[in-house]
């Protein structure tokens, strides 16, 4: 393997038992991919190198359970360092690390861990603290597991109000959305009632022009049916004289004339003139003969009684 490249020498020859040492190499770059050929490599010493960072495809050595890396120039973790959940032995000391991935706090079976000398945020420097002794580097990895699944746990809240913050809004927006919907059905349905109201409206008048029409149209043939004359305003008719009514007059009046002569023979001192008496026995007679009849004899009767 030539310097650098990590590429030429079989990384085979470097692997004693379960420790692949890789360390004073001067690389640049991590052979991932001749890595991943040795899953017994179980132990890694990267140290002392020119890494700059970890690619992305080194978090699938899920198979290391001892990682070095100390002595190189790492700013930052891969966002998934977590996947390496075997890791048991992590060294990250003298690097130019800040701040550590969330996904650190994925690490459950890491036992032994190492930060000195990196310009860490001062929280989790106050967190990691000194790694001096076993005992220091223990505590360290058990505290910043802590601190990491801390952050985590956060950062899982955050998501999760944002999640709930983005439904809320959804939901509003699907509401608002909805109202709109509605009220717009609302218009559509009154302008459709107007539409119908002013079509109804429209044939009504267009009904009562034609009704119109046709009145003054019949009109119009009745006036030419008539002659000129009948512009004239009509005439009472003149009704031919009846001999009958005519007769029947001078019946009612001579009939008249002898009842009041009778009147005044039957109530007036006139009753003792020879006319009067020859009136009076005229009337006797007449009565005598009517009398035999039983209605007219009634209604004499009746009259006598009067």
């Amino acid at each position: 393997m030539s310097r650098g490249s990590g590429k030429g020498l079989s990384l085979k020859d470097k692997l004693d038992g379960n420790e692949l040492d890789l360390s004073l190499c001067d690389l640049n770059e991590v052979p991932v991919r001749e890595l991943a050929a040795l899953p017994k490599a179980t132990v890694l010493d990267l140290s002392c190198n020119n890494l700059i960072s970890l690619p992305s495809d080194f978090c699938s050595l899920m198979h290391l359970v001892k990682l070095d890396l100390s002595k190189n120039r790492l700013q930052q973790l891969p966002l998934d360092f977590g996947r390496l959940v075997n890791l048991q032995h992590l060294d990250l000391l003298n690097n130019r690390l800040v701040t550590l991935p969330v996904s650190f706090a994925q690490l459950k079976n890491l036992k032994w861990l190492d930060l000195k000398d990196n310009p860490l945020d001062p929280v989790l420097a106050k967190v990691a603290g000194d790694c001096l002794d076993e005992n220091q580097c223990k505590q360290a990895a058990v505290k910043v597991l802590q601190h990491m699944k801390a952050i985590q746990s956060e950062q899982d809240r955050q998501r999760q109000r944002k999640l709930q913050a983005e439904r809320e809004m959804e939901k509003r927006r699907e509401a608002e959305q909805r109202a709109k919907e509605a009220q717009e059905r609302e218009l559509r349905k009154r302008e459709k009632a107007e539409e119908k109201e002013r079509r109804r409206r429209e044939y009504d008048a267009q009904k009562a022009a034609k009704q119109e029409m046709e009145k003054k149209t019949k009109k119009e043939t009745v006036h030419t049916r008539k002659p000129a004359s009948s512009s004239r305003p009509p005439q009472p008719p003149r009704h031919k004289p009846s001999w009958s009514r005519s007769v029947l007059r001078v019946l009612l009046l001579v009939l008249f004339c002898i009842l009041c002569a009778l009147a005044a023979c039957k109530l007036t001192e006139l009753q003792h003139q020879p006319l009067c008496i020859s009136v009076n026995t005229l009337y006797g007679d007449v009565v005598a003969a009517l009398q035999n009849h039983k209605t007219l004899q009634n209604m004499l009767q009746h009259n006598s009684q009067q």
